[in-house]
């Protein structure tokens, strides 16, 4: 793997930090304002050295506006200078593997060395709009298939025998550049793979490929799923040694109060996606007021407990216990706050407690 793909660290920084986003629309902001919001985020993340921001796939969710990170990131591109850009992640069985391999390899193109391509197996929604997406001609039960025929068009490298060998190829691609009579100049994006339990941590310790972990979703499994994919690697082409990314919700706000209570604002929405009911996340306001049964009240307090949510400092002091615990290679902060403003400030807290850098002072 060529150098630019691993984190910078900045003064006593541990490990390098980097941001995952989902375009999150609280109540009350359109997506519009939601998409304008990320926007300025990963401007905001380009100049203060943050390793890379990644954008997640959702579906048939009010309050994620990420249901295509592939145009959302075509847009980054032009916003931002330095910093990586990739999808945490593409859910593979929801595409044909040549469509994702073409779509990146177009943000390829355009910012050459700044493209990362995270794939995961789940779908990403309910499994009705699944459904929907795959119109049940995608298996998810045959996702090592997929993951290797979507290389293989990054590559160009079908064996001679195969049915897409001589006419079926990806553009942009290495196969165009040569059709053209160019030299090989085609940089394909690094493919990460992604997962919240054992499966894809052992699969990607088996292919010798980087690893990220989401922990925002299953930090009782991360343990388990580093040891797992540290103990299986095998060196590769890719990598030579494992790399692992974990992904943490967070809250930073000016006052602790303030920061809890966004946090608990968007547990209320994880509360109601486990009733079947829409993910939007309330006001802190609504959320303080609501007459909570002890049920959901748990709920909330099992979904709390997973995000780390104070000043910028106590957010910080709570990614070093974890990085100290699981000795990742690289962080990822997911900023779980119900407006823009509130996500966009609780970037800025965790990079001035972080001790990173500002390119644009």
């Amino acid at each position: 793997m060529t150098a630019s793909i691993f984190g910078t660290r900045f003064g006593n920084a541990p490990v390098s930090l980097s941001i995952l986003d989902f375009a999150m629309a609280g109540k009350g902001y359109t997506a519009r304002e939601a998409l304008a919001g990320s926007i300025e985020l990963a401007r905001l993340a380009d100049r203060r050295g943050f390793t890379r921001y990644w954008v997640a796939e959702h579906h048939a969710m009010p309050g994620v506006t990420t249901s295509s990170p592939p145009l959302l990131l075509a847009r980054l591109v032009g916003e931002t200078e330095r910093i990586r850009l990739g999808a945490g992640g593409m859910m593979l069985p929801n595409f044909p593997p040549l469509v994702i391999a073409e779509q990146f390899g177009l943000l390829a193109s355009l910012a050459p060395g700044r493209i990362d391509l995270g794939i995961g197996r789940a779908p990403g929604a309910d499994m009705t709009t699944a459904n929907a997406l795959r119109r049940g001609q995608i298996n998810a039960e045959d996702f090592p298939n997929q993951v290797m025929e979507l290389i293989r068009f990054l590559d160009d490298d079908f064996p001679d025998s195969h049915a897409f060998k001589k006419s079926v190829y990806a553009v942009p691609g290495p196969r165009q550049d040569r059709k053209n009579g160019v030299p090989r100049s085609f940089e394909r994006p690094p493919v990460w793979l992604l997962g919240s339990s054992g499966y894809s941590a052992q699969l990607a310790a088996h292919l010798g490929w980087p690893f990220a972990f989401a922990a925002h979703l299953a930090d009782e499994n991360v343990e388990l799923a580093l040891a797992l994919y540290r103990q299986n690697f095998k060196p590769s082409t890719v990598l030579d040694r494992p790399y692992a990314i974990v992904s943490f919700g967070v809250l930073a706000a000016d006052d602790e109060h303030e920061a809890r209570r966004q946090a608990w604002a968007y547990s209320h929405s994880m509360m109601r996606m486990s009733q079947r009911k829409s993910f939007v996340v309330p006001t802190p306001e609504e959320a303080e007021a609501y007459p909570y049964s002890s049920a959901e009240r748990d709920i909330i307090e099992m979904w709390n407990a997973k995000i780390m949510s104070g000043t910028g400092e106590q957010v910080v002091e709570q990614l070093n216990a974890w990085q100290q615990r699981l000795e990742a290679d690289e962080l990822m902060v997911l900023n779980l706050g119900h407006s823009p403003d509130a996500i966009y400030r609780s970037t800025e807290l965790i990079a001035d407690a972080y001790g990173m850098p500002d390119f644009g002072a």
